[in-house]
C-alpha cells in the first residue's frame, strides 16, 4: 500500500513539475554511472590506504557524476521527452501544451550551447581560429568561417523568435500570415541545423551528441506547427464575402486551411532568406555569406580550404598552462627540459614538481595515491586547454594549491629555492633522478 502511494506521488511530481524531474532523473542517472564506473577502485586500496583515498573517491565520483548528468544524460533526457510528446501523447499532448512548452525553450539553446561545448571538449575546436592560422598538437579550425559567422547566427536567432512567435501568441489574435512567416523562419532554423550537423558530424562519439541539437529542431517544428493546425480547426470561424480578385480569394482560402499552412511556408522559405540575406549584406556581409561560411574551413565536410600543418607542442598539465598563457598572467621564466624536449616553465610549475620530489622522498604510498589520480584526470584536463584565457584561468585556479605547495617545501627542505631553482634542469644537475621525468 504504501508502495502505491509513493508511485502516486512520484508520478503527481513529475505531472506537476516535468522539468525538475527531468533534471534529477538525469542527475540521479550520472551519479549512479559514476559510481559503477569507480566501483573497482574501491577494491585496490585496503585499510590506512582505504581510508586516505576515500574523501578523493567521493569527490571524484560526485564530480564525475555531475558531468555526466549535465552533459551527456541530461541532453539525451530533454531528446527523449521531445520524442515522448510528439509520438505517444498525440491528441492528449494538447492539454498540457503550454506546461511542456518549456522543454523546447530550453532544448534550442541549451543545444546551440551544448553542441559548442563538445566540439570543444571533445575535437579541440577553436572557433576564433579560421583556416589561415597554424594551431598546435590535434587543435581544429573553426567549422563556421568567422566572417560570416554573423549570418549564422542571425538565421538561428531568427528561426528561434519563429518559434516562440508561433508557439506563444494567441491563435485568436494572430493573423494567419504571420504564423506562416513564423513557421517558415522555424524551416530555415531546422534546415540550418541539419547543414551543422552534416559539417561537423565526423566521429562516431560526438557525431552522436551533435546530432542531438537537429533532431531536437526537427521534433520541436513538427510538434508546434502539428499542434497550431489542431487549436486552429477546433475555433469556429466567420464567413467572409467572396473577394472580387480570384488571386486574393485563393490567398484567402490558403491562409483559412491550417491543413495549407506547412506548405505555404515552406513556399515562404526562400523569399525569407532573401530579404535575410539583403539586410545582412547593408550591414557588410558578403552576398553569398549564407554558403561561405561552411566552405572557407577545413577539416570539415563541406570544408574547401586546407589549412596549415599543426604545430605539436607539451601537452602536460602544468607545462601547458605555463606555455598556453598569456606571459603577463602565467609570467614564464625560461626553458626547461621534459622527456628530452625544451618546455617553458614558470615558477608554479618549478614549485609543483619540487613539491612532488618532497612527497615521493617522504611518502611514497600517498605519492602513489596522488600521481594516480593526477595521471588519471590531469593530462585529459591538459588537452582541453585551448586557448590563452583557458590556461589564464587554469593558472589562477592552482595558486591557493602553489602557496600550500610552498609552505610544506619550506617546513620540510632545508633549501626549499635552491630545490625549486633545478627542475626541469640536466637531469644531473637535479636533487632527485625521478626530477622532469614527471610533474603536476
Amino acid at each position: 500500500m504504501r508502495w502505491n502511494k509513493s508511485i502516486l506521488k512520484i508520478k503527481e511530481f513529475v505531472r506537476k513539475r516535468p522539468l525538475a524531474s527531468s533534471v534529477i532523473a538525469a542527475l540521479f542517472g550520472g551519479l549512479a554511472a559514476s559510481f559503477l564506473s569507480f566501483a573497482p577502485t574501491f577494491f585496490r586500496y585496503t585499510g590506512y590506504d582505504f581510508l586516505q583515498t576515500l574523501p578523493t573517491l567521493y569527490l571524484s565520483i560526485l564530480m564525475a557524476g555531475l558531468v555526466l548528468a549535465a552533459f551527456l544524460l541530461f541532453p539525451l533526457v530533454l531528446t527523449g521527452i521531445e520524442f515522448y510528446l510528439l509520438f505517444c501523447l498525440a491528441v492528449n499532448a494538447e492539454k498540457n501544451y503550454a506546461r511542456h512548452r518549456i522543454f523546447d525553450v530550453i532544448a534550442i539553446p541549451l543545444g546551440v550551447l551544448y553542441s559548442c561545448i563538445y566540439l570543444s571538449v571533445l575535437d579541440g575546436v577553436m572557433f576564433d581560429s579560421d583556416w589561415t592560422e597554424t594551431l598546435i598538437n590535434s587543435q581544429r579550425h573553426t567549422p563556421v568561417y568567422t566572417q560570416d559567422a554573423p549570418t549564422v547566427w542571425v538565421i538561428a536567432l531568427v528561426g528561434f523568435v519563429g518559434y516562440l512567435l508561433v508557439s506563444f501568441l494567441p491563435l485568436r489574435k494572430t493573423p494567419p500570415l504571420l504564423l506562416v512567416l513564423g513557421m517558415s523562419a522555424m524551416y530555415l532554423g531546422t534546415a540550418e541545423s541539419v547543414i551543422w550537423a552534416w559539417q561537423v558530424c565526423q566521429d562516431p562519439i560526438s557525431g552522436l551528441l551533435l546530432m542531438l541539437l537537429p533532431l531536437n529542431c526537427i521534433l520541436i517544428t513538427a510538434r508546434t506547427i502539428l499542434h497550431k493546425i489542431r487549436e486552429w480547426e477546433r475555433i469556429p470561424h466567420e464567413s467572409y464575402k467572396i473577394d472580387r480578385v480570384p488571386l486574393l480569394r485563393g490567398l484567402r482560402r490558403i491562409l483559412e486551411d491550417a491543413r495549407m499552412w506547412p506548405f505555404a511556408a515552406f513556399l515562404l522559405v526562400l523569399p525569407l532568406l532573401g530579404i535575410l540575406t539583403a539586410v545582412l549584406v547593408l550591414f557588410g556581409q558578403a552576398p553569398d555569406s549564407v554558403i561561405r561560411a561552411w566552405t572557407e574551413t577545413s577539416d570539415w565536410n563541406l570544408s574547401r580550404r586546407t589549412a596549415p600543418q599543426n604545430v605539436s607542442v607539451d601537452e602536460h598539465y602544468l607545462c601547458t598552462v605555463a606555455a598556453g598563457g598569456h606571459r603577463r598572467i602565467v609570467k614564464p621564466l625560461r626553458l626547461g627540459i621534459r622527456h628530452g624536449h625544451e618546455v617553458i616553465v614558470n615558477r608554479q610549475l618549478c614549485v609543483a614538481n619540487a613539491f612532488e620530489q618532497v612527497l615521493e622522498e617522504r611518502t611514497p604510498r600517498f605519492h602513489r595515491i596522488v600521481r594516480h589520480f593526477y595521471d588519471r584526470y590531469g593530462y585529459p584536463v591538459a588537452r582541453h586547454i585551448r586557448s590563452p584565457y583557458t590556461a589564464d584561468i587554469i593558472y589562477c585556479l592552482m595558486k591557493p594549491l602553489e602557496w600550500l605547495f610552498l609552505a610544506v617545501l619550506y617546513l620540510t627542505d632545508v633549501h626549499p629555492e635552491d630545490r625549486i631553482a633545478v627542475q626541469y634542469l640536466d637531469r644531473a644537475k637535479s636533487a632527485s633522478p625521478e626530477s622532469g621525468s614527471h610533474s603536476f
